[in-house]
């Protein structure tokens, strides 16, 4: 099954063309090899990677006068192992009229984000790649999405016994050996035992003190270790807006694991016993904002509570507009008091909920139905 992602290829040729370096940036194995190499069929291009030793070797030896000699699109794997190499990509971005442009994979850490920000500022242009998205995959393969997540090799895998082991396996991985190479020093056991914790909270506000008395550490460690996972594109905060409204709101972010695939392996879900879990509403719901992220490619999102029970899932400025989102595991969802006084309360322009059924309509003014295997085409 091939799975075209024209979307995600077309923002990265604009970034080539506009910045002398770009760097797309996601977790492992969500295709950025992949995607670099069809690009790179389009330019005159050289490879390396930085988990090749040769290269590495090559590299280290002679940064500067390799990749000076150069032209076309240079490309470089893995280059969060290589932090010493970001001054000399500065040095080599600013000069004028030499035929070079820089394409950086990598997976998301800190050092990566911060050479590349403190060196190259404003010669970089940034693209976060994600997992598969409903518009690439296909309406009609929503649940499915759903189910395996968007990790390329666990939804293509021939079954689903085979997509739960390369879960299974890339959470092992990451825990015994990309950790490390990210550049931090925790014990496997003790971060895979923080991460199953936060499958359980996948929906909820961040309560650090708890997980803090559960793993025996401070809160700001736990709290290290939310970042760590965060900044590895494995786990979202979606923090809170606050409304200058004579009520008390929640300051505290939620907690969702990113790709519904690998909350369920948290879980020890197989497919067939997601749909009648206890979390299945909150994996959907974390499955659906994802999408929707996604699909907007906006990073001015919220959630929205009050501490008497009024909420919203998901609240997104753009264009001028307020436009918040509910999701529902349900066929058939009915509008709230929650709703309309989220409506009122933050002056929404519409509120949209997204749902499992096939039909889009108006419920009530400014409350509109919208089926989840329509996002693909959704536009704000």
């Amino acid at each position: 099954m091939y799975i075209n992602r024209e979307t995600f290829e077309q923002k990265i040729i604009n970034s080539i063309q506009l910045n002398p370096v770009t760097a797309i940036l996601g977790p492992r194995q969500c295709g950025k090899t992949t995607i670099a190499r069809k690009i790179s069929k389009d330019f005159d291009s050289v490879l390396l990677d930085m988990e090749d030793p040769v290269d590495y070797d090559l590299l280290s030896a002679s940064a500067k006068n390799f990749l000076e000699q150069q032209s076309g699109l240079i490309i470089i794997d893995e280059v969060q192992r290589m932090p010493e190499l970001f001054p000399v990509l500065r040095v080599l971005a600013d000069q004028a009229d030499s035929g070079r442009r820089f394409l950086l994979l990598g997976s998301a850490s800190p050092d990566l984000i911060k050479n590349s920000s403190e060196s190259l500022a404003g010669r970089i242009g940034f693209v976060d790649l994600t997992g598969f998205k409903i518009e690439e995959t296909g309406q009609g393969n929503f649940q499915k999405l759903w189910l395996r997540g968007g990790f390329p090799r666990s939804f293509l895998a021939a079954s689903n016994t085979k997509s739960y082991q390369w879960r299974e396996d890339f959470i092992r991985t990451f825990l015994e050996r990309d950790i490390n190479l990210l550049g931090f020093n925790i014990p496997p056991v003790t971060l895979r035992r923080f991460w199953v914790m936060l499958a359980h909270y996948h929906g909820q506000i961040w309560k650090g003190s708890e997980f803090a008395r559960s793993l025996g550490v401070s809160e700001p460690t736990v709290k290290k270790y939310l970042d760590i996972l965060s900044g590895a594109y494995l786990v979202r905060q979606i923090q809170p807006w606050h409304e200058n409204l004579k009520k008390r709101q929640v300051k505290s972010p939620k907690i969702y694991i990113r790709d519904s695939g690998v909350l369920h392996t948290l879980l020890s879900l197989q497919n067939d016993q997601v749909v009648t879990h206890v979390k299945a509403g909150a994996s959907w719901e974390g499955f659906v904002i994802e999408q929707i992220l996604q699909k907007i490619d906006t990073r001015d999102y919220y959630y929205w509570r009050t501490h008497t029970g009024v909420e919203l899932d998901l609240l997104v400025f753009r264009g001028g507009k307020r436009v918040g989102f509910e999701i529902k595991y349900s066929d058939s969802p009915k509008t709230t008091r929650s709703m309309r006084q989220a409506i009122d309360d933050l002056r929404l322009d519409t509120l949209f909920i997204v749902y499992q059924g096939r039909h889009e309509f108006d419920l009530e003014e400014k409350i509109r139905l919208l089926p989840v295997s329509l996002l693909s085409g959704f536009e704000l």
